[in-house]
This record gives structure tokens, C-alpha cells and sequence, in this order.
């Protein structure tokens, strides 16, 4: 029995019902839980004798807000779908202030909560994925009472992302300013950010300000074949 095997058989007889799905890709597994088990869930991975997932690696947030849809898609897109997309925006990325961003279409809610887990037991490495039910206010449980390491984690996607984590023992920014405004890898944060900073010799002082510059985008004139890696015995 290989190594996913064994691996996915432990989940089943541990976890059982509550895993939503289970996949495997690039030779690791993949597996979503519901957010109202995933504290539980945590706590059988990280103690059960069959599981022993004792470090917990890494906890990062997902924002799939238009995912797997972009304006600069390649040749085919640059052929046929001409060059207004490089005038009128269709990520949120490119959006200016006030403008609405377009709607997440992929059937599941917005955010998520992805947790990288190794059992040095086993010489197991799994991955969790939760998605977080309320895209306007994103949040699934902390683990920090499972694995100490994911304080700094969950802070981090907190930060960058706008996920709160529920009974985290202290919720903060870790990365971003005090008075940050927004969360910098949401998909429908500006590009150009909210505000800009510069040194104020009168008052001797950095300070804030709301960011003057308009979002410009290169727009390619001419897309041409390349007859250097042309294939002539398809000509």
C-alpha cells in the first residue's frame, strides 16, 4: 500500500463523514472540511496515534474572487478579443476607487483557509482546506491551541487577507502598519493601494495621504507570429 494510500485510509477511519472532499495532486492530498470542524478536525489530526500530524507548517488565506479569470490570457486572447480589455478592466485589480468588483461565479464561497500539515511519525504531509461561509465577514476557528506555531499564521492571513480566526489570543496585524486601511491580497485591493507616504520637513514627520496617481495599463499595438518558431513541416 503506498504512502497516499495508507495516508487516506487513516483520514477516512478518523475524520470519516465530516471531510467534504478528498483529492490528490502532484502526489500530496488534499482534503476540505466544513469551518464548524475544523477545530475538531485539527485536534484528531494532531493527536490521534493513526494521524500524529504533530507541526503544523504553514496557514495562509485564498481569495478566489474571479479565479481562473484574467484579461491577458494569452495568444489567443491577444488575437481575437483585441485590445479594449487594456482599456476597460475586468479583474478588480484594476479597478478604481468605489468601483464594484465583479462577483465570485465559482459555485463555493470566496474565502479560504488552506493549512499545510506534516506528521514526522508517519512521513506524512497533508493539506487542509476550509472555506470560510460569509464572504463579507470571513472567519473560521484558530488552532492555535492545537499547534502554538499557527499564531503567527493565522495573524498573517488575517493581515493580508481580512479572515479572522475565532478564539485567537491575540488578533493583530503582523505585517501591515498600524492603521492600515484594507487587506493588500484581496483581489479587489487597488494596485495602486489607498494611500501614499512621504516625509513632511515642516511637521518632521511621515505622513499619509490619500494616493494621487490613476492606475495606467500598457496596452500592446501589434501581436505578430514569430517566424523563428514556425514549424515548416505544418506550413
Amino acid at each position: 500500500m503506498g504512502k497516499n494510500m495508507s495516508l487516506q485510509q487513516a483520514l477516512i477511519d478518523t475524520l470519516g463523514d465530516i471531510i467534504d472532499k478528498s483529492e490528490v495532486a502532484n502526489g500530496e492530498i488534499t482534503i476540505e472540511l466544513p469551518a464548524s470542524q475544523w477545530l475538531h478536525a485539527a485536534k484528531v489530526l494532531a493527536s490521534d496515534p493513526a494521524l500524529s500530524f504533530e507541526q503544523c507548517v504553514d496557514i495562509c488565506g485564498i481569495d478566489y474572487l474571479e479565479y481562473n479569470r484574467g484579461e491577458w490570457a494569452g495568444e489567443e486572447t491577444v488575437s481575437y478579443s483585441g485590445y479594449s480589455r487594456g482599456v476597460e478592466p475586468a479583474t478588480s485589480g484594476r479597478l478604481k476607487f468605489g468601483d464594484e468588483p465583479q462577483s465570485n461565479t465559482l459555485g463555493h464561497p470566496r474565502f479560504a483557509v488552506i493549512a499545510h500539515l506534516l506528521s514526522y511519525k508517519h512521513n506524512w504531509r497533508l493539506r487542509v482546506r476550509v472555506f470560510c461561509p460569509d464572504d463579507q465577514a470571513p472567519q473560521v476557528d484558530s488552532v492555535v491551541s492545537v499547534w502554538s506555531g499557527a499564531n503567527w499564521f493565522e495573524r498573517e492571513a488575517f493581515d493580508l487577507f481580512g479572515i479572522t480566526f475565532a478564539g485567537h489570543p491575540d488578533l493583530r496585524r503582523i505585517l501591515t502598519d498600524y492603521g492600515f486601511v484594507g487587506h493588500p491580497l484581496r483581489k479587489d485591493f487597488p494596485l495602486i493601494g489607498h494611500v501614499e507616504v512621504r516625509y513632511d520637513a515642516e511637521k518632521e514627520r511621515v505622513v499619509y495621504e490619500p494616493v494621487s496617481i490613476e492606475p495606467r495599463v500598457l496596452v500592446p499595438k501589434v501581436h505578430r507570429e514569430d517566424s523563428r518558431y514556425i514549424d515548416l513541416d505544418e506550413s
